[in-house]
């Protein structure tokens, strides 16, 4: 008996539906691969299910391949745009295939969307979480390193400018000290009569030109031996009168 004529129509049947669903699909899925495998032929099958479920088919390495060209061809096929145009276009695809994938990885990382991958794809992002755990402990160790590094440089300059400082100030206390015996030394001899013993064994004259010696000036030196004469004569004149006075007294002087 030969198979009876089928309505097309939405079969009621649940269960039904689903099993003409399978075999159609699986029936689909075949032919075309058949057709790209006798005729050389680029075929793209894509069928979603009632629940949203997707079952694919490319001939080809990558389905986004026949899709590009796909569009590439209906946009010629409307409007021959330039060529100039149609490479930015492609670009534009690329790139935002690119940010789209890249948003859903940064999405898995931060432990959001997890529920569609494979126990695969969950143990690759926990590897890849693992590496990226292992660079931040080396560059926050590392950024420590270079920051104690430069705490010690800076000690060791304070360090430094405190030893000069340490230096600079016993110099200055010990010149303190070296002009203060100066002083006292200078004092010293000038209570005991002002005079001053130099190097080569001269008396030196700590005031030089309020006072000086007879014998630089001779007249100044007979005036004063013709004064030194007469005073003696006056004390023999006055010793023969006042026999009983003491001698170098006041009175004698009168």
């Amino acid at each position: 008996m030969g198979r009876g004529k089928v309505e097309m129509r939405r079969i009621e049947n649940k269960i039904s539906r689903q099993v003409t669903f399978a075999k159609r699909r699986n029936g689909l899925l075949k032919k075309a691969y058949e057709l790209s495998l006798l005729c050389d032929a680029e075929v793209a099958l894509i069928i979603f299910s009632g629940r949203g479920r997707l079952f694919e088919f490319s001939s080809s390495s990558c389905m986004y391949k026949t899709l590009e060209r796909y569009r590439t061809c209906n946009y010629n096929s409307q409007e021959a745009p330039p060529v100039e145009n149609e490479i930015n276009y492609q670009e534009y695809l690329k790139l935002k295939t690119r940010v789209e994938f890249l948003q859903s990885s940064q999405r898995n990382i931060l432990g959001e969307d997890l529920g569609p991958l494979s126990m695969k794809d969950l143990e690759q992002i926990e590897n890849q979480i693992d590496v990226s755990l292992k660079h931040i402990r080396s560059r926050k160790n590392q950024v420590l390193l270079d920051q104690l590094f430069d705490l010690k440089s800076k000690e060791q300059e304070l360090q430094d400018q405190n030893k000069d400082l340490r230096k600079k100030m016993i110099s200055c206390m010990c010149q303190l000290q070296d002009t203060s015996c100066g002083e006292n030394a200078v004092h010293m001899s000038w209570q005991d009569g002002g005079w001053q013993s130099s190097s080569n064994g001269h008396a030196i004259d700590p005031y030089p030109g309020l006072l000086q010696h007879p014998e630089h000036d001779s007249s100044m030196q007979i005036e004063y031996h013709q004064t030194y004469m007469d005073q003696l004569n006056d004390e023999d004149h006055t010793a023969s009168q006042h026999p009983n006075a003491q001698p170098g007294s006041s009175a004698d002087w009168i």
